[in-house]
């Protein structure tokens, strides 16, 4: 799921409250609800001055997960893909899940697959948008799996917590000696910098780890102190950052 771009390339970070335009301000989305219909209705004014090819990362608040464990059965990206949709529809109904556009990204040559499932519609209307602005939409990522592309060889075969915030929600990618363990999703408030120790130290009760995992990296929005909590190795990314640079 990742793309090489060429040097002169629009990238954009799309969120439900804000929109990302590398080499430009972040512009907060008039009404937003939380859905994705409101930042598309921005994005023409901001991308009629450009031209050529564009990408966009989106945010994990548009965006389902599943993590799919190895299973040396399935030889194909099409055999993953119909066990992704099947995972999708018995988590959220048939019904649902065949509005969405699912893809399935590799975390390590024999370990779990991520599953990424988004709403069709909000793909297709992307691509007509940018076609009837005279750009070519070459790519359309997740921010998660855009942002492990980048940071893969800092994980390298460790084990750490990834955290990403976003506007009210944290996503939690548990990583153990290299492998995808655990992915999950949960509601913050502002406090969530303060509280992140506890909140870590829940999931890994939940999944019952033996020893818990001190090191993480955090992918946020407004910036992070690593020296906020002794105990943990902390390493603070941009969100920014990641969602706008270049392979």
């Amino acid at each position: 799921m990742s793309l090489l771009w060429p040097k002169k390339h629009l990238r954009i970070g799309l969120g439900p409250d804000r929109v990302m335009v590398a080499g430009a301000k972040a512009i907060e989305v008039p009404e937003a609800d939380g859905g994705w219909e409101s930042p598309l209705k921005i994005l023409p004014e901001l991308i009629k001055p450009h031209s050529g090819e564009a990408s966009i990362v989106l945010a994990d608040q548009f965006v389902r997960y599943v993590l799919l464990p190895w299973n040396e059965t399935l030889k194909t990206h099409e055999q993953w893909q119909a066990l992704a949709k099947h995972r999708f529809a018995g988590l959220h109904g048939a019904a649902r899940a065949a509005e969405w556009k699912v893809e399935v990204s590799e975390t390590a040559p024999a370990g779990a697959r991520l599953a990424c499932a988004v709403d069709r519609s909000l793909v297709e209307n992307l691509a007509s948008l940018f076609t009837a602005n005279g750009l070519k939409l070459v790519s359309v990522q997740p921010f998660l799996v855009a942002a492990y592309n980048r940071i893969r060889a800092t994980v390298g075969n460790g084990s750490c917590w990834v955290v990403v915030e976003e506007r009210g929600r944290l996503t939690l990618v548990l990583i153990q000696r290299g492998a995808w363990l655990a992915i999950r999703s949960r509601r913050c408030d502002e406090r969530w910098r303060i509280v992140l120790p506890e909140i870590l130290e829940r999931e890994s009760a939940f999944l019952g780890l033996s020893e818990p995992c001190t090191r993480v990296v955090v992918c946020a929005q407004n910036g992070f102190d690593t020296q906020m909590h002794e105990r943990w190795r902390a390493h603070a990314l941009s969100y920014r950052d990641l969602a706008l640079a270049t392979d």
